[in-house]
């Protein structure tokens, strides 16, 4: 199972799903369901996301078994 750290992330940069769905190109369904673990990411979303926030995949991304 993927976990992140989505939600956190919007928190430091004051943003709303919408904001960031906008920025990396999906809709904003899709960041809510990111956000509650109903959806894994594509690597290229993943990278996106985290080009986003300036940080790496793995700090928004961990992988739990």
């Amino acid at each position: 199972m993927i976990k992140n750290r989505i939600k956190e992330y919007r928190a430091r940069f004051d943003m709303k799903q919408e904001d960031l769905a906008a920025k990396v190109g999906v809709r904003r369904e899709t960041i809510g369901n990111l956000e509650k673990g109903k959806y894994n990411p594509s690597l290229v979303l993943a990278w996106n996301i985290a080009k986003t926030f300036h940080v790496t995949i793995e700090e928004i991304f961990t992988v739990e078994e």
